[in-house]
């Protein structure tokens, strides 16, 4: 979807709640949709602190993510780790998300089975669907690695050595 599509959606929206679309709006907006990457508020507040334009207050922020949230222009994630990520979702297809507990880091996936799996769930159920969210937590690759390391140190489980060659002299 194009930008100026969606910044004539979010003016549609501001209007129909008798709002107007401000130059601080504007800004946070053209901030949050230039990033592909989840955010927090308070990231969002601290990059428009750094970059040049009309000041924006923390209020005018979280105030302004309500109404993206609410405007279906932004989506939150609750990673579990106390605070709410955004990212904008008008122009992305469909995903899930799966959250590291240890380093917080986030994977994005599609698995067309799953989509299946709960369609088929809300037919059986007389369940109209308008939209979901599906996060899967635990750890990461290497946190998992990691983890499995300080688990063998505790329980005195043997560390695998490389094989070491000597070379006779």
């Amino acid at each position: 979807m194009k930008r100026d599509t969606i910044v004539k959606r979010f003016e549609h929206f501001l209007r129909s709640r008798a709002l107007k679309l401000t130059p601080q709006r504007r800004r946070l907006f053209d901030r949050a949709f230039a990033t592909h990457e989840h955010f927090s508020a308070e990231d969002l507040y601290r990059w428009l602190e750094a970059e040049a334009g009309p000041r924006v207050s923390r209020a005018t922020v979280y105030r302004t993510l309500a109404l993206l949230l609410e405007g279906h222009f932004v989506q939150a994630l609750d990673t579990g780790q106390g605070e709410l990520l955004y990212e904008h979702v008008l122009g992305h297809p469909h995903h899930d998300h799966m959250v590291c507990l240890e380093c917080g880091k986030i994977e994005e996936f599609h698995d067309a089975r799953i989509e299946d799996l709960q369609l088929e769930a809300c037919r059986k159920k007389g369940f109209q669907l308008v939209g979901h969210e599906h996060r899967l937590k635990g750890y990461c690759r290497s946190c998992s690695r990691k983890r499995a390391r300080k688990r063998d140190a505790v329980l005195g489980a043997p560390v695998r050595e490389r094989s070491r060659h000597t070379s006779p002299n």
